[in-house]
């Protein structure tokens, strides 16, 4: 890489992998967005619909380490889905404060709905490439999170929430 930043071109910004991933993620949305549209639903929605289908009862600290996101972005996540009528909160027997998620049959109807949109999606994304490409593609980019997992803002912590959620049950 030169050392004058005045030789710096484009190019190297379009093929750097941070610039590449970020446009990966932008299309990828957009394609779920499309594909998705008449479910009014987002990537990280569908991420926790699917989380909470899957764990009843999970609260939203431990949502937040299954998916991987945000915590205090994850809570707009929540009353959107609520107000929707795809999930409901109840409080825990133990804790008043902890608001326990629970999957409704709206949120249930919706993601047996969903799942050939959501297909199409990883159909389209995958679509350019040749068979054998997109298993390298998928093989590499698990290792590069697995690998990169720590250096995120929200590393998932998918086994630690879990493994507290099969104590509490």
């Amino acid at each position: 890489m030169p050392s004058n930043k005045d030789s710096i071109t484009m190019d190297a910004v379009y093929t750097a992998p941070g610039y590449l991933f970020r446009r990966m993620q932008q299309i990828a949305v957009a394609i779920f967005i499309e594909e998705c549209r008449d479910f009014d639903l987002t990537p990280v929605q569908y991420a926790a619909l699917i989380a909470i289908r899957t764990h009843p009862g999970i609260d939203a600290t431990r949502l937040s380490a299954v998916i991987a996101f945000d915590r205090s972005t994850l809570g707009s996540v929540i009353e959107r889905l609520e107000t929707k009528e795809f999930i409901e909160r109840q409080p825990a027997p133990d804790d008043k404060r902890v608001k326990l998620l629970y999957l409704t049959k709206a949120g249930s109807n919706l993601l047996r709905d969903i799942m050939p949109s959501v297909d199409r999606v990883q159909a389209r994304i995958l679509q350019p490439l040749k068979p054998a490409d997109r298993k390298t593609l998928l093989s590499l980019l698990e290792q590069l999170v697995d690998l990169n997992n720590e250096a995120s803002r929200v590393p998932l912590r998918a086994e630690d929430a879990l493994e507290h959620l099969s104590k509490v049950s």
